[in-house]
């Protein structure tokens, strides 16, 4: 049985490749084939396969999975460099847009504010957004060795379900947006973390506003 489930796994992260080159328009809300993209997954889709496959964890098969399709990983000394010049470029682009950028180490943060990028209640984005995300595209095509975790956060105030679920389907809306401009969807990892990561008091209005929020954090591709 287990003869088996390596195939039959293969084939699963072929299709789910193929279907990733099916994006939606975030002006029209239709289908569409993300051209560029679909050539980059048919041409490394044997070597993403199998490197999806092996590992421990998501961030490990992002890896074998980019690095089987052919993206060159970052070693060394060349990893500072390579984000220090990201990070300049996405504060050029994003200044004065609200989007806050924070460095740790080698990683980038970019905190998208829940009343800038969405209504309330709402997974849509707000249309006044899509020239930020525009530009976060911009950067990420041509950084393509980094790694895209992107998350959803709400405030504590409703139904805790509810809010996973907003948090859940804000963050794919994102992904959806960045992967119409062209970005690998294979390099994301998404998720909704409802109110579980506040970043202030809940019982103030302007507490729970800043709880309000979609982050993106941005890493090397390393070996």
């Amino acid at each position: 049985m287990k003869r088996l489930l390596k195939p039959l796994a293969f084939v699963a992260v072929g299709s789910l490749l193929l279907t990733s080159c099916q994006t939606i328009n975030p002006y029209t809300g239709e289908a569409q084939t993300a051209k560029a993209t679909t050539g980059a997954l048919l041409g490394g889709l044997l070597g993403a396969g199998v490197g999806a496959l092996s590992g421990e964890g998501s961030t490990d098969r992002r890896q074998k999975a980019l690095i089987g399709a052919g993206i060159g990983a970052l070693t060394g000394g060349g990893i500072g460099a390579y984000m220090d010049k990201q990070e300049a470029e996405l504060r050029q682009e994003l200044e004065g847009t609200g989007v806050g950028i924070r460095r740790n180490g080698n990683e980038i943060n970019l905190v998208m504010p829940g009343d800038i990028t969405f209504a309330t209640g709402s997974s849509s984005i707000n249309g006044g957004f899509y020239d930020v995300l525009g530009s976060v595209s911009k950067v990420l095509n041509k950084y393509n060795r980094t790694l895209v975790d992107i998350t959803g956060h709400t405030d504590s105030v409703g139904e805790r379900n509810y809010n996973y679920r907003l948090s859940q389907s804000r963050a794919h809306s994102v992904a959806r947006f960045l992967q119409s401009r062209r970005v690998n969807a294979n390099r994301f990892r998404v998720s909704g973390q409802g109110p579980d990561t506040p970043v202030a008091t809940n019982s103030t209005a302007s507490g729970r506003q800043l709880n309000r929020r979609v982050t993106i954090q941005l890493a090397p591709l390393t070996q």
